[in-house]
């Protein structure tokens, strides 16, 4: 008898195939979250198993307190976070997610390795978000012993809300020395804005190799790229025909 996650679990095992298709990890770097807000439960990579040998099945279904629903494997180590993330962004400060993903990507992490923003230097950065995307701090001492995953949850959420950044806007985060998350409103919207990060972050590195005082877009630069696909009037696409 088919399982009644059994459609979130293919969306969750599609996400997490095109990690290593979009070249976002290595061996198993990596992993995808889906929600189905509906039933209060999201499916997650199980942890420690190479993409290739994933099937929709091995997904591990939890729900919204971080308990098993279904599932024979441990799920990802980071599922933690996932749920802090679920639970704190989409319920309280209203983005419609439905996915998330963690990744090592080389370009990205480099940047959170170095506790540094990825600037805003140009077009392609300023067509998905407004500002520099944001690198937290490193976790303190005591919050890794504490509990470490449900931590690094807690501060890309504290982040956020300190800076006053709207997590509907901004669907990226590095956490400092660790790597990328991002989210979107579907698994494959999350995979998408995870890869945009990674294709950013590799040309503001190049930006800066060029020119060491590379100086940020204009805003009148950034607020017409990002409008023209993100706003009210947007005409990007042919979602207007």
């Amino acid at each position: 008898m088919a399982s009644e996650y059994q459609e979130l679990k293919e969306l969750a095992y599609e996400g997490n195939m095109q990690i290593p298709a979009q070249h976002l990890a290595i061996f198993t770097w990596g992993n995808v979250s889906a929600i189905d807000w509906a039933k209060g439960v999201f499916a997650i990579k199980p942890s420690g198993v190479p993409y290739p040998e994933l099937t929709p099945d091995s997904m591990v279904v939890i729900d919204l307190e971080g308990k098993r629903v279904e599932g024979m494997l441990n799920p990802s180590s980071d599922t933690n976070t996932h749920l802090v993330l679920y639970n704190e962004f989409a319920m309280k400060d209203g983005a419609k997610i439905g996915g998330i993903i963690h990744t090592h990507s080389t370009y990205a992490t480099s940047w959170a390795q170095a506790l540094r923003d990825v600037p805003l230097f140009g077009t392609t950065h300023a067509d998905h978000i407004q500002k520099a995307i944001p690198c937290t701090p490193y976790l303190s001492k005591e919050m890794v012993e504490n509990n470490y995953e449900t931590e690094t949850g807690n501060l890309i959420v504290k982040y956020f809300h300190e800076h006053k950044i709207n997590p509907a806007e901004v669907n990226m985060v590095l956490v400092g020395g660790h790597g990328p998350f991002a989210w979107g409103e579907t698994p494959a919207k999350a995979v998408y804005n995870a890869a945009v990060m990674e294709e950013v972050s590799k040309m503001a590195l190049q930006t800066l190799m060029i020119k060491p005082d590379a100086e940020p877009l204009p805003d009148y630069i950034i607020n017409k790229h990002y409008m023209r696909k993100h706003g009210p009037n947007a005409y990007y696409g042919q979602g207007n025909k």
